[in-house]
């Protein structure tokens, strides 16, 4: 039989409310057929509105190609990925149907500059290691110029150096205050106020209850300590939460050297500021001045001003407080002093400071001081090392030039040139590192430290902040460990060990109060420590920095503090002991710092797992 022609039927559905076998879905379905003009269904649906965002698509493009010319019509708009400058894209001629790719160097250097400084500081810096265009790029000061005032948008000048804008952007950058509190529930690292107005961080001091600190500006910032209402409704005491600008013009200030932040009750600011003129003068001159200021309130409470003709540069203070000694540097490495008497600040009155040439600069007129540090008792002095000059004393016997110190209570730091470290004067609690606790009349090389970035002297402790092959900071210390002053270590430490605390990437300074430990973070990327490489002449039985544990020159004297180390262990009552004994030696040994974490590391994890062993007999092993 013939078969005639089939009717279209639709899906057969639920029954109807009727009665009916779905007769009325099915003619909906027909319906919506005739409509889109197919015979899928919804797949049509689809394949429609694809076609519909591609010509919108393909407008777009057109209009694009049109505007900026960087194509004809007929060819796809691909930028090429690779840098230009490396050679053709790999299997770029076997890709077809894309159109030919388009150079980043077509592209005007203002608009490139203008993408990247939209990126982050880190991807800049990232992006411009990827090959040489980009680091061209990158590194063009246009680019720091807008991030630079991205950053810091009231900062009006770029500053000083050979790359002003780039040495500003990244001093803004990187600058921060962080601080550790000793006590409390909560022993982790916090970051302080920033000020907005701040160009980068260059000093820092703690006083009594509140942070001073200078930027690269001469603006010397009052961070304060207020209560602060928390997330949860609570109202809590929160460190250096708080600024206000205290001064403009400051060159250095100082307070009382003494390590305990009691007793820093007046703040001494070194300052330049314009004085009216007198009769028979035209023009305002700039003067230096001493301006003194209530470390509580900010207010100033004394001024004194100096002739013009006298240029200082740095101010520390040494002495009690009826009997303040003003040391002030000059420009040219003289040294003046003045005395002031603290408790007479407070009144209101005005009267005559004699400022004299210190003894050392009348007597020794040819010697040339360029940095200066005190106590409350003594004051050390860096001169301007000449190996000419025969006629130079040397008050302590050190074997090249010292580039930065540190002077605690009743101890001393030196860092030379080659980044060698030696430690001078009281050992009652281990604060030399140097393994023991024997007082050193003499600077004493600490040998397994090398090239550190700040070191600090406190009461009874000393910290090193140094600095590994991976660039990663780490905080060592040794001493007293009483009050939390060395975090990790309570019963504290004759050597110098690494301290339980996240120091930040960019931390260049530290220091250490009774209730806190501060860090400040900040890169100049013009001014950083530069070490020497110690002559194989002058290296004695000690390695090389950076070789780390290679093979001493001395062997005989290794083998002795070898067994010198076993003595010490065996001489510990306990397993607990000896196991603190064993990290001090660790962190005594000349280990590179990886070898040294790993072995502490294990260390800390034999300990725990021996958490409950008691007093025991001593082995011949041990």
């Amino acid at each position: 039989m013939g078969e005639g022609p089939r009717r279209l039927r639709g899906p057969r559905g639920p029954p109807s409310p009727g009665g009916g076998h779905g007769v009325g879905k099915a003619a909906g379905t027909g319906a919506r057929e005739l409509t889109t003009g197919g015979s899928g269904g919804p797949e049509d649906e689809g394949r429609s509105r694809d076609g519909a965002v591609k010509m919108v698509r393909r407008s777009r493009r057109r209009r694009l190609q049109k505007f900026t010319g960087l194509c004809r019509q007929e060819e796809g708009l691909r930028v090429k990925r690779s840098c230009p400058s490396c050679g053709p894209e790999p299997g770029g001629e076997e890709k077809k149907g894309r159109g030919n790719p388009i150079s980043v160097q077509l592209f005007p250097p203002e608009l490139v500059e203008h993408i990247i400084s939209f990126l982050p500081v880190r991807d800049v810096v990232a992006l411009g290691q990827t090959c040489h265009y980009f680091h061209e790029v990158c590194d063009a000061e246009g680019v720091w110029r807008r991030i630079c005032r991205r950053l810091s948008p009231r900062l009006r000048e770029q500053g000083s150096g050979v790359r002003p804008w780039k040495r500003a952007a990244i001093l803004n950058y990187t600058k921060g205050l962080y601080f550790q509190a000793f006590g409390g529930r909560r022993r982790c690292l916090s970051k302080s106020v920033a000020p907005l107005l701040a160009h980068g961080y260059r000093r820092f001091l703690p006083t009594k209850d509140h942070v001073f600190i200078l930027d690269y500006t001469g603006t010397l910032f009052f961070l304060k300590n207020a209560l602060v209402s928390s997330t949860l409704g609570q109202i809590q005491w929160k460190r250096a939460c708080r600024y206000v600008v205290l001064c403009r013009g400051a060159k250095d200030f100082a307070s009382d050297p003494r390590c305990d932040t009691v007793y820093r009750k007046y703040l001494y600011v070194l300052a330049t500021r314009e004085q009216p003129a007198v009769v028979g003068t035209t023009g305002s001159r700039a003067c230096d001045c001493v301006e003194v200021y209530l470390q509580s309130s900010g207010q100033r409470v004394f001024k004194m001003t100096f002739h013009h003709s006298m240029s200082f540069k740095q101010i520390v203070l040494v002495g009690q407080e009826n009997q303040r000694a003003l040391l002030l540097l000059t420009e040219e490495g003289k040294i003046y002093s003045l005395v002031v008497n603290e408790t007479q600040l407070d009144q209101p009155r005005s009267y005559t400071v004699q400022l004299a040439l210190r003894k050392v600069s009348r007597c020794l007129p040819h010697l040339r001081v360029t940095r200066m540090a005190s106590n409350q008792s003594s004051t050390l002095y860096i001169t301007a090392f000449d190996p000419l000059d025969q006629q130079m004393p040397l008050a302590l016997s050190l074997p090249a030039k010292i580039l930065f110190c540190a002077l605690g209570y009743n101890h001393l730091g030196l860092v030379d040139e080659f980044g060698r470290i030696f430690m001078q004067g009281n050992n009652r609690y281990g604060q030399l590192g140097t393994g023991d606790k024997m007082d050193r009349g003499e600077p004493t090389q600490v040998h397994y430290l090398q090239r550190p970035i700040s070191l600090w002297c406190g009461l009874n402790h000393s910290l090193v902040l140094s600095q590994g092959s991976d660039f990663s900071k780490e905080l060592l210390g040794c001493g007293c460990g009483a009050g939390g002053r060395l975090p990790g270590w309570p019963k504290g430490s004759a050597s110098f060990v690494k301290l339980h605390v996240k120091v930040p990437l960019c931390a260049c300074s530290l220091c250490s109060t009774r209730e806190c430990l501060y860090m400040l973070s900040s890169h100049d990327i013009e001014h950083h420590p530069t070490y020497r490489d110690l002559p194989a002449s002058r290296v004695v039985g000690t390695p090389e920095p950076g070789l780390g544990a290679g093979a001493p020159q001395d062997p005989g004297g290794a083998a002795r503090a070898c067994e010198e180390y076993l003595s010490q262990i065996h001489s510990c009552p306990t397993l607990q002991d000896r196991m603190e004994k064993m990290k001090e030696i660790v962190g005594w040994m000349p280990l590179m710092a990886a070898q040294k974490d790993f072995f502490w590391e294990a260390l800390d994890m034999l300990q725990r797992a021996a958490g409950g062993v008691g007093p025991g007999p001593s082995t011949p092993e041990s």
